[in-house]
């Protein structure tokens, strides 16, 4: 798993323009689409001003998931690699 903020790596994030919604995370010449949005929690009204709101994906691309978290007022983007789930759930014995 890997962690890091976007600006520092040459790291982009595309978004489509109407929505917001991540369709591609750019680093090293290697594009990754996003193929599926699995949650989106807008954290706008959690945050104090001085520190700003912040909007977080999860996402899928290429078999791998990730947290995108989108710093709106430094308009910032970290990246987060999360563990593949398994479908289904565990069931108790």
């Amino acid at each position: 798993m890997f962690h890091f903020n976007a600006d520092s790596l040459g790291v982009v994030v595309a978004v489509d323009g109407s929505t917001g919604r991540p369709l591609e995370i750019r680093a090293d010449g290697e594009r990754l689409a996003v193929t599926r949005l699995e949650a989106v929690r807008d954290e706008t009204a959690a945050y104090p001003i001085d520190s700003g709101p912040r909007t977080v994906f999860t996402v899928r691309a290429q078999e791998r998931r990730y947290r995108l978290i989108h710093l709106l007022r430094d308009r910032r983007w970290t990246i987060e690699e999360l563990p593949v789930r398994t479908a289904g759930l565990a069931r108790a014995a």
